[in-house]
């Protein structure tokens, strides 16, 4: 049950930012390196402080060169994340090379990976959902309304476990077969996104 393993991963990173609520603390993996644990931790670690960008960029107030600053952080996360994604494929990739695959094999439109990334942003959701339906200084009808949407969220975390366990587990029998591509982000490549390289002349 490879998604009931990574969530209370995902949980721990979260809880551990939480003890400061800084972007700019550095992350304190307590995984061994090498480990899928590790990856894991990491992976939600850079969605943790993505998330949190993603809040401060929104503030009315924000200065633009700081706005423009968090921006390219941002875009930079987007890479580190689209990364850590091709890492736990290859972790799957290599740990069912040796199945083989039936002739009727269906392929995925998603891989296990991408499915554990939605996995780790709706820990997300659920962590920050909770911390508005319990919110003291929040109204009633505020806390109601986020405990009916937490309640949403917690089912859609039981179904992607279902779903997640279904994948894999079609993969391991050979029922289906994965195959990932590379994200082949442009925006950040010199020679593929046109405003980079036109500077470069």
């Amino acid at each position: 049950m490879f998604a009931e393993f990574a969530f209370p991963i995902f949980e721990q990173s979260i809880a551990d930012y939480h003890k400061f609520d800084d972007v700019y603390q550095p992350i304190n993996n307590p995984y061994e390196k090498g480990t899928i644990e590790h990856l894991l931790y990491a992976k939600n670690w850079v969605d943790t402080v993505q998330w949190h960008y993603e809040d401060i960029i929104r503030d009315p107030q924000i200065d633009p060169i700081a706005a423009l600053d968090l921006k390219r952080k941002i875009d930079a996360s987007n890479q580190v994340r689209t990364d850590m994604v091709e890492y736990i494929d290859g972790y799957f990739l290599d740990k069912y090379k040796d199945v083989v695959v039936k002739a009727d094999a269906k392929i995925n439109t998603e891989s296990p990976a991408w499915a554990i990334d939605r996995l780790s942003i709706l820990a997300l959701k659920i962590y920050h959902m909770n911390e508005e339906a319990t919110r003291e200084t929040a109204s009633e009808e505020h806390r109601a309304k986020c405990q009916a949407k937490l309640d949403v969220l917690l089912d859609q975390k039981n179904d992607m476990f279902t779903s997640i366990s279904q994948l894999i587990s079609d993969i391991e029998n050979g029922d289906k077969y994965m195959k990932v591509y590379k994200q082949m982000k442009m925006y950040n490549d010199d020679d593929l996104n046109p405003v980079l390289y036109q500077n470069k002349k």
